[in-house]
């Protein structure tokens, strides 16, 4: 009798560690099926792909896989194993349309109908973001373990802002000196 009593405390702390540690994550792993299954042809194509997709368990293993292991790891490590690396996204700017391809490490950028491109590459290990344009690399701000971060000026400065409203505004200060607005 106690060793099933054992084993019951047991599963339900297992059970309760997983569907008790908040870990909603946004499911990448079922997402990204859902999305092939989308792009694949037309509706009826898409609903058969379902169907087989449903008598061969693939839907309810991503889904548990994804519940389970990935979203775990997503909640506790802080970074989607199955992030969406490749994806490009369409941003409307002041200048014209800018393509955003997600990188590993951070993104890259394109203005529509250009070649050229810059990149926003994050360092892990020294806690920076850069700015790479025709192969060079350029140090743009290192986030401090203080709630600030250091922030490169054009002219070679560094200047610590806060991750908030003001810092933001210091910011924006610091980098528009050479801006000059007419009034009429």
């Amino acid at each position: 009798m106690k060793k099933i009593n054992l084993k019951m405390a047991a599963t339900v702390m297992i059970c309760g560690t997983f569907l008790l540690s908040s870990c909603v994550g946004s499911f990448g792993l079922h997402s990204k099926l859902v999305n092939w299954n989308q792009s694949i042809g037309n509706k009826f194509v898409n609903e058969l792909v379902y169907l087989a997709c449903n008598i061969i368990p693939v839907y309810g293993v991503c889904y548990l896989a994804d519940a389970v292991v990935i979203n775990s790891i997503e909640f506790w490590s802080g970074s989607n194993p199955m992030a969406s690396v490749g994806d490009i996204k369409k941003v409307k700017g002041e200048n014209g349309d800018y393509l955003v391809k997600t990188l590993e490490n951070g993104y890259s950028i394109t203005k529509e109908g250009e070649n050229l491109s810059m990149e926003l590459v994050y360092n892990k290990e020294a806690n920076t973001w850069n700015v790479v344009a025709d192969g060079v690399s350029t140090e743009l701000l290192q986030m401090n373990n203080d709630g600030t971060a250091q922030m490169y000026l054009p002219n070679g400065e560094a200047m610590n802002v806060t991750l908030d409203a003001q810092g933001v505004a210091t910011a924006r200060q610091a980098t528009m000196v050479n801006t000059y607005y007419a009034a009429r």
